[in-house]
């Protein structure tokens, strides 16, 4: 019989790890903030830690960097080792909090398309106040054969009603490319069970 686990971790991937001291301090634009997340996103696949996901946490009025994120699910075994909530939860061991808004800062988290259903849970009980999204809707499915989920059709609106604003079609063309380039690739595709069929 197996013990029961009382633990676990995820860690962002060691390319990453080595490459924190040369990120930029601050990123003054969403167009410069999604250029570095579109890059990691590009770089992560590559690497084998996981999808082609990235996730920075910015701070809204200085543009300074408080965390970065890549998906690493593959890397570590855990199915909800997200991009977002791997730069959520760094940025709230970065601040001390759970609660992202609590201490005056208005803090946005920047990822390469809009949450999945888990990320966009995270994402709304996180504290951030704003969202920027390169792209959304059914495209990132296509390409890539990714699940993300049921979403809500009224998502960006559920977000603003909590005081989350939300910007999309910041560093598309870019996010895109990526896609394309991962779906066109041999990359293990993880959806829970591979393809779901209806019992």
């Amino acid at each position: 019989m197996t013990a029961l686990a009382t633990s676990y971790t995820a860690s962002l991937p060691s390319w990453l790890i080595a490459d924190l001291d040369s990120l930029p301090a601050v990123l003054p634009t969403a167009q410069e903030q999604m250029l570095l997340v579109n890059e990691l996103a590009d770089r992560n696949w590559r690497a084998g830690n996981g999808g082609p996901f990235a996730a920075i946490v910015v701070d809204e009025a200085s543009g300074a960097l408080i965390s970065v994120g890549v998906n690493v699910v593959l890397e570590s075994g855990v199915t909800s080792a997200h991009a977002e909530v791997m730069a959520l939860a760094l940025a709230q061991r970065a601040v001390g909090r759970w609660d992202l808004g609590a201490g005056g800062e208005r803090l946005t988290l920047v990822v390469n398309w809009r949450p999945c259903v888990q990320c966009y849970g995270a994402t709304m009980w996180s504290g951030v106040r704003s969202l920027v999204v390169a792209g959304e809707g059914d495209l990132l499915e296509e390409l890539t054969g990714f699940d993300e989920g049921p979403m809500v059709d009224d998502w960006a609106e559920q977000f603003e009603r909590r005081g989350i604003r939300v910007t999309s079609g910041i560093g598309y063309d870019e996010a895109v490319a990526v896609y394309r380039a991962y779906g066109a690739s041999d990359a293990v595709v993880y959806n829970a069970r591979g393809a779901v069929e209806a019992v």
